[in-house]
């Protein structure tokens, strides 16, 4: 049955259409991803069908009393604010009769509270404020109702923005970056919501692992145009790959085909006859067909070479605090060139300032960080990302240089720069304030990374940006000769681009050999073993019993078992806590430790697969 559709809907912004056409339909229970560039129109149009703007032409119909909630991008409300307020201030039926409810029964219309407080029991709506609080205790959050909004952080205010949504339980769930300073835990759970919901929803994001887990259904934002394509994103890239290799297939035929024609053209024959005029006609046709625009796909990003030092960045021992909260202590590392690490952990635990440490905007409270002095930091931070200027694009620019140096050594004027990353020569005149958030980041992207970094900090760097930029950025980042530290909820992002991974976690930081799949995994596996170790535990009331069930021999063997298993417990341990530094220990190099840690992992496994068999023998 479909809940929601779209016929010929249009709108245009600033003189320019943003889509054009748009007929399409949402069916119930239905997950659809929306893709597009950044600054194609996708925000808008969800707008559109939340009714918060109105289309210039179209129209737009839902279900009978089917409920649209849009989540936008950022968080909005008054001064002044509670979390409780801030819920009452959702725009949903269940609100709106709760409210009508209370009204009337202040002023006493006993008929009236009568028939609200029959549909407020048949819908379930009393417990609609309760799921609301439940639902962020879900997300880790233990808030007062009374806090205000404008003391959370913005991943607090983004769970409360998230548990608002959920708890009315839309008909119609419209997710406009829902991913944004998110942490990915929190991910997660808004993963598995939507993957087990029955709500209808249509998401835009970046994150592909959520396009390909949960979406049944892309659209994609093109040129002004929606594109419908069935299955999941993997289904929509295979597809979009293989539109693209007709398309330049068919533009091949085409060119060799004008190009005898042309050559007909050049020796002008003398005989004009009706077969030659709807000859130059069909050339005329074809040469329209090459010229009509082409996708301008911006140039890759790229950076001059800068060599590296012997010492990049070495940290001893530090510590940091805030508000008399430990994020982390004790951590000390060297770094390599070539290493490229991922951060990870919940937010809160340090990582934003873990990186302002690293770059030098910050001391740590305790310890050292010394940088080499070749190393040159290109750091996309939590503040200059958002880039609040009141310059254009251009201005902006060219307070960095009014020349720019690219990575194959070719100099080109700062307009021209601006032109080959996507910016326009008409867009370069517009104040950056009236940019998308996705073009925001990429401008500050491209003009952190044209100062020629060899070691980059990356502070969430895929918020709001279009899945073309993020590919590109990837492929910078894994051809990067130097160093690079990245934090980013995008486990997709994470698995592309770094071998290595940072955990924070309960007041330390600790370095795993791995990528964040590859993390998450072994943390699973570890978990499971210690449940099934607890389970197996055995009771010194049952040591008499299980005897009578073994032989001696077994007995001996499972006693030895047991402190084998200890001592690879033990070594375990000892290497986890190794690999804090990347320097030689006397637990060996950084791979030694890398293969000794594997083979005591596999040992482990074996030997306790078999004090299980003994002890449910005995």
């Amino acid at each position: 049955m479909v809940v929601l559709s779209v016929e010929n809907l249009e709108k245009t912004v600033r003189d320019e259409p943003l889509f054009e056409g748009v007929t399409l339909a949402l069916e119930e229970c239905e997950k659809v991803g929306i893709v597009g560039r950044n600054g194609s129109g996708k925000s808008t149009f969800l707008k559109c069908l939340a009714g918060e703007i109105q289309p210039d032409e179209g129209s737009i119909s839902t279900k009978k009393d089917a409920e649209v909630i849009l989540l936008e991008q950022n968080t909005s409300y008054p001064e002044g604010t509670t979390i409780s307020s801030f819920f009452e201030m959702q725009k949903c039926r269940a609100n709106t009769i709760l409210s009508s409810y209370q009204k009337a029964l202040n002023e006493g219309n006993e008929k009236e509270y009568m028939r609200l407080s029959s549909i407020i029991e048949k819908e379930d709506l009393w417990d609609t404020e309760r799921r609301y609080f439940a639902i962020l205790t879900d997300l880790g959050e233990d808030l007062d109702p009374g806090t205000e909004m404008s003391t959370l952080s913005g991943g607090q205010q983004k769970k409360v923005q998230i548990a608002r949504a959920l708890a009315v339980k839309p008909e119609i769930l419209l997710l406009d970056e829902p991913t944004n300073h998110l942490d990915i835990k929190t991910i997660e759970y808004l993963e598995n919501w939507i993957k087990a919901s029955e709500t209808s929803v249509i998401i835009v994001t970046h994150d592909r692992h959520i396009l390909n887990e949960c979406c049944s259904t892309i659209w994609e934002l093109d040129r002004k145009h929606f594109y419908r394509h069935p299955g999941s994103f993997s289904a929509y890239l295979e597809r979009k790959a293989e539109r693209i290799r007709m398309d330049e297939k068919h533009e091949a035929r085409l060119e060799n085909i004008l190009r005898r024609e042309l050559e007909w053209l050049k020796r002008g024959p003398k005989a004009r006859t009706g077969k030659d005029k709807g000859r130059k006609d069909r050339i005329d046709a074809m040469l329209g067909e090459i010229s009509k625009p082409k996708e301008d796909k911006p140039r890759d990003f790229q950076s001059a070479d800068r060599r590296l030092g012997k010492k990049i960045l070495e940290i001893d021992g530090i510590a940091k605090s805030y508000d008399g909260k430990l994020l982390f202590s004790d951590f000390s590392f060297s770094f390599v060139k070539g290493q490229k690490i991922a951060l990870i952990g919940d937010n809160g635990s340090g990582k934003s300032t873990l990186l302002d440490i690293i770059s030098g905007h910050i001391a740590p409270d305790i310890g050292s960080v010394d940088k080499g002095l070749n190393t040159v930091f290109g750091y996309y931070d939590q503040l200059g990302r958002d880039l609040k200027s009141t310059k254009t694009v251009i201005e902006y620019t060219e307070d960095i240089g009014e020349r720019v140096i690219m990575g194959d050594g070719e100099e080109v004027s700062a307009s021209r720069f601006l032109e080959l990353f996507g910016f326009s020569r008409e867009m370069q005149r517009t104040p950056i304030s009236m940019l998308s958030g996705g073009e925001r980041r990429r401008l500050y992207l491209i003009t952190r990374l044209v100062q020629n970094p060899n070691f980059l900090l990356f502070d969430e760097p895929t918020n709001d940006l279009d899945i073309d930029t993020m590919e590109r950025l990837e492929e910078y980042i894994t051809s990067f000769p130097g160093c690079a530290v990245i934090s980013s909820h995008d486990r997709t992002f994470l698995d592309i681009t770094t071998d290595m991974t940072f955990v924070i976690e309960g007041g330390k930081i600790t370095l795993f050999p791995g990528n964040y799949s590859e993390w998450k995994e072994a943390k699973e596996e570890a978990a499971d073993n210690e449940k099934s170790k607890a389970e197996v535990k055995p009771a010194e009331k049952r040591v008499q019993r299980e005897r009578k069930g073994l032989s001696f021999k077994e007995m001996k063997e499972k006693e030895a078992l047991e402190a084998e298993i200890e001592k690879l417990e033990e070594l375990i341990g000892k290497l986890e806590e190794s690999f804090s530094t990347a320097e030689t220990t006397e637990l060996g190099t950084l791979q030694e430790r890398t293969r000794k840690y594997e083979e005591a992992k596999t040992s482990l496994d074996e030997k306790t697969k078999r004090w299980i068999e003994l002890e449910d023998k005995a």
